[in-house]
């Protein structure tokens, strides 16, 4: 007697961000018959881009991106890790707003024995980067672009070769994430102040907050986002980042086809930190 076969769920995680985007747009070309579940973990403190570039690549898979909320919102959470700031030593958003999301929604799929194949955005020129593994069984963790040899230009072609193309925050940030992500650059910073003051305000307030409550972070390493925005200070990093600007491009051939007088991310300028996967693929 032939064996039932067992059911499967395919999931992709978007972050907002290009890699993930591409991944997207990838199984669609590339494996238009498989079911392909498209999920968006919201936190509550996206940047405005982000959703504008999620309705964008809902328009080109030609289906709704699922859209995973928290059930305990950033606020709740602050207060649970009484009121200490998320750090890069200390990634509480991550856990708690967008991989415990994921794991609730898979998860009764996961008890009643379906197999899930989740597929993450790791390129073929990341040696590695830390994403999430899977702690069950029934799930697995595909790697298409590493399988296929997809790099970094590899990823701007997909996107471009589509109509989908980049995010627009790409054009004063390196990557998505919530708006006060503590990996962002101080030059993101001062972008972010520039770009959408409300929200550089509000990062104020919780680092306020914060420091209040005797939390030894601040969103910004070594500085207070009130210092940071000091004049004085902005002049200093733009200087710095000029500065840098220039260094890389007397290391780097011309390109003509890359437009604008900066590199593509920051991360050529600052060096790539050990980012999330599920915030900022």
């Amino acid at each position: 007697m032939t064996p039932e076969p067992v059911c499967e769920r395919h999931v992709l995680g978007l972050s907002g961000g290009r890699d993930s985007a591409a991944l997207a747009v990838f199984m669609r070309q590339h494996h238009p018959k498989l079911n392909v579940e498209y999920f968006f973990t919201d936190t509550g403190k996206e940047l405005p881009e982000v959703y504008e570039f999620l309705g964008r690549l809902e328009g080109f898979l030609g289906k709704p991106i699922e859209r995973l909320n928290p059930d305990r919102d950033f606020d709740f959470w602050l207060t649970q890790y009484k009121h200490f700031l998320p750090s890069p030593k200390t990634r509480w958003c991550t856990r708690q707003l967008k991989i415990r999301p994921f794991e609730q929604w898979l998860q009764p799929s996961l008890e009643a024995g379906t197999k899930i194949v989740s597929y993450v955005a790791i390129r073929a020129d990341e040696d590695y980067r830390e994403g999430y593994t899977a702690t069950h069984p029934n799930m697995a963790v595909r790697l298409p672009f590493r399988e296929a040899g997809v790099d970094k230009p590899g990823v701007l072609d997909i996107l471009e070769a589509s109509g989908v193309g980049l995010p627009d925050y790409y054009k004063w940030r390196s990557r998505s994430g919530c708006t006060f992500c503590f990996f962002q650059q101080k030059i993101e910073w001062v972008r972010l102040m520039e770009e959408h003051p409300g929200a550089y305000e509000a990062a104020k307030l919780y680092e306020k907050n914060a420091v209040e409550h005797g939390s030894p972070f601040t969103w910004s390493q070594g500085e207070s986002l009130i210092d940071l925005a000091r004049p004085e200070r902005i002049q200093q990093i733009r200087d710095d980042h000029a500065k840098r600007i220039t260094r890389l491009k007397g290391k780097q051939p011309v390109n003509p086809l890359r437009s604008g007088g900066e590199p593509l991310d920051l991360d050529e300028l600052y060096g790539s930190p050990k980012v999330c996967l599920a915030c900022h693929k």
